[in-house]
């Protein structure tokens, strides 16, 4: 039995997650032990995005029961006719246990306001994969244009944030970009609830393990 299933909602979201946990020792950075982790096997995406992932969660992954032993689910909190991340999480959460899954055994990760949140660092990294070339830091231009707060951990808006970036170097908004940053970014840097909350999972499904450090 393989160990964790991810379903996402975008192409976007696979491509973040497979740079993370398809970098070399990612688990340090994590604190857990090293788990198994294949794109092709371990990683679904809802072509509906969103609101697919939040009606259909359950009927997704719940034939991975007999391949998974652990489920994550996750999904923005910002798109039309969202009810809120609580709501989300709980009606997500009731339909996989209706179907099967052990509560212990799955979480639901709802991104507020969505996945840009977690890739906009004050960074060279993000720099470079925006192909972002100013006399000043990515922040500090983002601070300029009212789209970065300079007392706020992130932007209010930061999916506008990233496509003004993008714009600004003439960059196609693309999944590698995704990918291209958590292949390489620090987690420290991100201090988002959700992120923080999906590293407490994982940490209780993967406890460190001293003899695999």
């Amino acid at each position: 039995m393989r160990d964790c299933i991810f379903l996402v909602a975008d192409k976007n979201m696979e491509a973040a997650f497979t740079g993370f946990f398809t970098r070399v020792q990612f688990h340090r950075s994590l604190g857990i032990r090293q788990f198994a982790f294949d794109p092709q096997q371990d990683i679904i995406v809802e072509a509906g995005s969103d609101p697919g992932v939040y009606t259909r969660a359950h009927q997704l992954i719940r034939p991975y029961q007999k391949t998974h032993r652990y489920a994550v689910v996750v999904l923005d909190n910002a798109w039309d006719g969202s009810p809120g991340v609580e709501k989300i999480t709980n009606n997500i959460m009731e339909n996989l246990i209706d179907t099967g899954w052990d509560e212990e055994n799955c979480a639901v990760i709802v991104i507020d306001p969505e996945l840009e949140i977690w890739i906009l660092q004050d960074n060279r990294n993000v720099e470079e994969a925006f192909r972002f070339k100013q006399d000043i830091s990515l922040r500090k231009w983002l601070e300029e244009k009212g789209l970065w707060d300079a007392s706020a951990l992130k932007p209010a808006d930061p999916k506008k944030a990233v496509e003004d970036a993008l714009k600004l170097s003439r960059t196609p908004r693309s999944s590698a970009i995704y990918k291209n940053i958590t292949s390489k970014v620090s987690v420290k840097g991100c201090t988002d609830t959700a992120f923080q909350m999906l590293c407490i999972k994982m940490q209780e499904w993967f406890p460190f393990d001293e003899g695999q450090a």
